[in-house]
């Protein structure tokens, strides 16, 4: 398989839809273990939050060990604990503190898939091309969302919560094997630094890097809205559900929730299409600007008719992660290629630390503001999803100086 050819990609990407069905899993079953471990809101949130907390860190110790050892290594290496940890927290969560470190657990096991992509498809894919081929991993990942969803919503029907996860934790394992399938042909290649450059001096010059800094913040807030928007879409939709009166509303959740990723696949392909044709910061601007308006508007809409309420989830989902492969690709343009990694690897921290927090304010705006997981209080729910506006008005701030530069 020639490196950077269709073919090439498309099996690189078919690893990253299977590896990212475990990202979603356990907001697939939020309600559900909510309810039977009696979490508050706060605590669901927190949940989630500890996965990415132990993701963000994953993907900043993989930085460094691809930029060190070469990204083809990172990849195949760190996907043996990504397909092991998520069996571990199907067989020992039963709590909230055993499901909190379980889950922090496989998110620190799950970086290896994401960085060294990005930095694979930089490597082999010509410019001309490189927005839609990120384009096309990210959407890969919407898919393994929305696989995820799909799967465990079918699930629920003839088992529970762990069951269903039980069937989702297989698909990482697929997508080790995928990933060795897909690189075999591919050499290790790892850039050299200048002479006498620790691979710490790396982190300093992505700081000094303005451009790069910029992409950073501009992503911080993409991250804060998006993770918040997938940590608790199901269970806005469960809630919508309850509020007219559906049975299963939780099974029904999911497989509309799996729709809402779907079109979160058109819109990575479409966002990096258009990077490559009209420009990358107008890409960013355009569809930031579309997902703002909508989550300040979204929660107020749940006494909405179902299918207005899933239209604009589905459009929310697509504007949100339109312009993330177009985030990944300005900043691979504009570090150096011995320092990429380290240069995503502080993305991470910033990025994923904004997702690690949004969930858990969403889930506390939403406590304070009177609202419970099944509640239909439109009040409540708009409160909860404006949290996540506030954070991302800084995303076209910093990305309108970007386009000065």
């Amino acid at each position: 398989m020639i490196p950077g050819s269709g073919a090439w990609l498309a099996a690189l990407c078919s690893s990253r839809v299977l590896a990212a069905s475990w990202f979603v899993a356990y907001s697939a079953v939020l309600p559900l273990t909510q309810a039977a471990w009696g979490l508050s809101g706060r605590e669901a949130g927190t949940i989630q939050a500890a996965f990415h907390l132990g993701y963000l860190t994953s993907l900043f110790l993989v930085g460094f060990i691809a930029d060190h050892f070469g990204a083809k290594r990172a990849y195949i290496t760190t996907g043996v604990a990504a397909w092991l940890a998520p069996f571990v927290f199907v067989a020992f969560a039963d709590d909230f503190w055993s499901a909190f470190w379980l889950h922090a657990l496989t998110g620190l096991c799950q970086g290896g898939s994401y960085t060294p992509a990005l930095a694979l498809i930089n490597d082999h894919v010509e410019r001309s091309r490189r927005g839609r081929a990120m384009g096309y991993l990210i959407a890969a990942s919407s898919a393994g969302y929305a696989l995820c969803l799909g799967i465990a919503g079918m699930a629920l029907q003839f088992t529970g919560w762990r069951g269903a996860l039980g069937v989702v934790a297989v698909l990482p394992l697929a997508a080790w094997l995928t990933g060795l399938l897909a690189l075999r042909g591919t050499a290790n290649t790892v850039h050299p630094r200048p002479a006498g450059e620790s691979i710490l001096a790396a982190i300093p010059a992505v700081v000094r890097n303005r451009k790069s800094m910029l992409s950073i913040w501009g992503y911080t807030s993409h991250n804060w809205e998006l993770l918040g928007l997938w940590a608790w879409l199901p269970a806005f939709l469960t809630a919508a559900f309850v509020f007219h009166g559906h049975e299963n509303p939780a099974a029904l959740a999911l497989m509309f929730s799996a729709l809402t990723y779907v079109a979160n696949i058109g819109g990575s392909i479409t966002g990096g299409t258009m990077a490559d044709r009209w420009g990358r910061t107008q890409t960013i601007l355009t569809w930031s600007c579309v997902s703002l308006a909508l989550s300040f508007s979204i929660g107020w809409l749940i006494a909405a008719p179902i299918a207005v309420l899933v239209v604009i989830a589905c459009l929310y989902n697509f504007a949100g992660i339109a312009d993330s492969a177009t985030h990944s690709t300005v900043l691979a343009e504009s570090a150096p290629p011995h320092y990429l990694g380290v240069a995503y690897a502080v993305r991470s921290v910033v990025g994923f630390g904004a997702g690690v927090v949004s969930p858990v304010v969403f889930g506390w705006a939403l406590d304070l503001a009177g609202g419970e997981r099944t509640s239909g209080d439109a009040f409540a729910w708009g409160i909860a999803w404006s949290t996540l506006g506030l954070g991302a008005l800084f995303g076209p701030l910093a990305t309108w100086r970007l386009r000065k530069l």
